[in-house]
């Protein structure tokens, strides 16, 4: 007899039958618990109101930041790419190089973007010509994005960036993305080899206004010292937590405060301790904090 032959055949369940019993004495398996909700459950339990403390206390020293679009969505993604590893000032100066390099006459996209969040700002200015910089030689454009730092890396990231756009849309634009819901927007832009979740969430929040929460080492500092995002979160796992902590209208506000709060008070090194506003509960100053 052949294994075909040996084989039970089945009947398929009539509609609405219950399915095959499980064997007596065996479990079903439980699903495991998503553990971006289990978190978010037990943080509201073991330490109400911390979100509120947080964002309370980060707004009453710097403020209510409001949306207002910087760049175009394909200039602000240069950018983001030119600012990994680097401080943002030298990113700035990388950019400011590329429009002179590069020039377009586009006065409709003409760039007003006015203070940075990090660096000093970018001059006002139209965007650079995106096919240019696609069809420049590298290592012509490693030597243009020199002053950001780490040029041969950004230069093949910001080509690979550009070429797959082209290639998906006929143009550079990413003007369609603000159609889309935050969370598909975000996985187009990460479908694109070398930007990652950090990178796509920036380009939609600042581009935007959609409601995305890029977290960078200021943000992940500060959130794990006051015991926001759990101990051992990957970078991914962190965007997700502060999207299931946080109202869409917090988003913009908790990143740029975040940020800022890194930057001026949190350092890595010898934070200033005397001047937080979040010091009563956090658990870098006391492990019990409440």
């Amino acid at each position: 007899m052949t294994l075909i032959a040996r084989r039970r055949r089945v009947r398929p369940a009539a509609a609405g039958a219950a399915g095959p019993k499980p064997r007596a004495g065996t479990k079903r398996r439980r699903r495991k618990p998503d553990p971006i909700k289990a978190w978010v459950k037990r943080l509201d339990r073991t330490r109400p109101g911390l979100v509120t403390f947080v964002l309370e206390g980060l707004a009453d020293r710097y403020g209510h930041p409001s949306w207002d679009r910087r760049l175009d969505p394909t200039s602000e993604l240069v950018l983001t790419i030119l600012t990994q590893n680097s401080a943002d000032v030298n990113a700035e100066h990388a950019f400011v190089a590329l429009r002179a390099a590069y020039p377009s006459d586009r006065p409709s996209e003409h760039h007003i973007p006015g203070p940075g969040w990090g660096g000093a700002g970018l001059p006002d200015g139209v965007p650079p010509d995106w096919a240019l910089v696609d069809a420049a030689p590298l290592e012509e454009l490693v030597e243009v994005i020199r002053p950001g730092g780490l040029p041969n890396g950004k230069a093949k990231g910001i080509k690979a960036a550009l070429r797959a756009i082209h290639e998906a849309r006929g143009d550079y634009s990413l003007e369609f993305l603000g159609e889309m819901t935050a969370l598909e927007a975000r996985n187009w832009l990460t479908a694109i080899n070398g930007v990652g979740v950090k990178t796509a969430s920036v380009v939609l929040l600042f581009s935007f206004g959609l409601p995305l929460m890029p977290v960078d080492r200021h943000v992940e500092r500060v959130a794990l010292r006051v015991g926001l995002i759990p101990p051992k979160a990957t970078a991914d796992e962190a965007h997700e937590v502060f999207l299931a902590l946080l109202e869409p209208d917090e988003m913009l506000e908790a990143h740029v405060n975040l940020i800022q709060h890194g930057r001026s008070i949190c350092h890595a090194r010898n934070p200033a301790h005397e001047l937080c506003p979040l010091i009563d509960r956090c658990r870098f100053v006391n492990p019990k904090a409440p």
